[in-house]
C-alpha cells in the first residue's frame, strides 16, 4: 500500500472521493490544494470504452488548446533547401537535414515537438527507436509531418499549444491542460476545448459511452473524479 506524506493527506481531506464535481468547482479545488514549490502541471485522465487492440478504436489526435499548457515548446524541423529558411523565420528552435538527422542519431533530442517534410522522411524512418520511443516521431496523422508552405503554420501552432493525446494501453487518455497559475477561466477553457476535439473524434467502432470516466489532477495532488456530462454535453 502506497503511503502519502502528511502534505498530501491533509490536501486529501479537502476532496470528497465519493463526489463526481462539476468542472468549475474541480478547477477551484484543484487550484486551491496545489501547494508544491513549483508551478504544478494540471491533467485531464480520460477512461474510455475504447479496445486499443482494436485498429477501428485508437483514439489519436492534435488540439490547439486556446491558452496552451505553460511552457515554453522547442521545435525541431527536418527540412532541406528553401525549407530550411521557411522554418527558421517561423521561428523553429533546431533546423536542420543529414546535420539534425546525425545530430539524434547520436543521442540528442533536447526538443519538444519534431516536424519533418515528407521528403525527409525516408531519412527519418531511421530514427524511429529513438524518436517513437520518446513520442516525437513526426506523423501526417498529427500534423507534423508538412509540405513547405504548412511548415509555418505547424511551428506556430506547436508554439502556441499544440497538445497531441492518445490512448494508452489500458485505454486512458493522459493530457497536460495547462499550469496552477492559469486563471480558473483559462484552465476551463482548456479542458473544453480539448473535450470538444476528442469526443468529435470518437472512432467509428467505439459504440455505447465514449468516456468512462474523467479526473483532474495536478502534479503533487490527488485525483478529482469529474461529471463527465457537465464537461460536455455533445457526447
Amino acid at each position: 500500500m502506497v503511503k502519502h506524506g502528511k502534505r498530501y493527506n491533509n490536501i486529501l481531506e479537502k476532496i470528497d472521493i465519493s463526489k463526481l464535481y462539476n468542472l468549475e468547482d474541480s478547477v477551484a479545488l484543484a487550484k486551491s490544494t496545489a501547494s508544491a514549490g513549483f508551478d504544478e502541471t494540471v491533467e485531464l485522465h480520460l477512461k474510455t470504452n475504447a479496445d486499443p487492440r482494436q485498429a477501428d478504436q485508437l483514439v489519436r489526435g492534435v488540439v490547439i488548446l486556446p491558452h496552451g499548457v505553460g511552457k515554453t515548446v522547442r521545435v525541431a524541423v527536418f527540412v532541406q533547401g528553401e525549407g530550411v529558411s521557411i522554418a527558421e523565420q517561423a521561428g523553429a528552435d533546431y533546423v536542420g537535414s543529414e546535420d539534425l538527422v546525425k545530430k539524434v542519431e547520436s543521442g540528442w533530442s533536447d526538443f519538444d515537438v519534431a516536424i519533418a517534410t515528407p521528403d525527409m522522411m525516408s531519412q527519418i524512418g531511421k530514427l524511429g527507436k529513438i524518436l517513437g520511443r520518446k513520442g516525437l516521431m513526426p506523423n501526417p496523422r498529427t500534423g507534423t509531418v508538412v509540405k513547405l508552405d504548412d511548415i509555418s503554420r505547424a511551428v506556430n501552432d506547436s508554439k502556441k499549444g499544440r497538445v497531441e493525446y492518445k490512448l494508452d494501453k489500458t485505454s486512458i487518455v493522459h493530457v497536460s491542460v495547462g499550469k496552477v497559475s492559469f486563471t480558473e477561466e483559462q484552465l476551463i477553457d482548456n479542458i473544453r476545448t480539448l473535450m470538444y476535439d476528442i469526443i468529435k473524434s470518437k472512432p467509428s467502432g467505439i459504440k455505447g459511452q465514449f468516456i468512462k470516466s474523467a479526473y483532474l489532477t495536478t502534479t503533487m495532488g490527488p485525483s478529482i473524479a469529474l461529471e463527465v456530462s457537465n464537461i460536455i454535453d455533445s457526447e
